[in-house]
């Protein structure tokens, strides 16, 4: 359905960031805006992100 577009290395900062930001909900300013996390969360996990696809990027090594 969706083509792989995003490599390891920001696969990892996207699933790392999500984490961090989510963990913002929970603690430190424990403010909403942490939800937004789940965004590069889920690219990340998905190993896939709908804006590069728009502007025809993509992090994947080819193979």
């Amino acid at each position: 359905m969706f083509k792989t577009n995003v490599g390891g290395i920001d696969r990892a900062a996207r699933i790392v960031l999500g984490l961090v930001l989510i963990a913002l909900v929970f603690f430190g300013p424990q403010t909403p805006f942490g939800w937004i996390g789940v965004v590069p969360l889920l690219t990340g996990l998905m190993r896939t992100c709908p804006l590069y696809s728009l502007l025809g990027m993509n992090t994947c090594p080819r193979m």
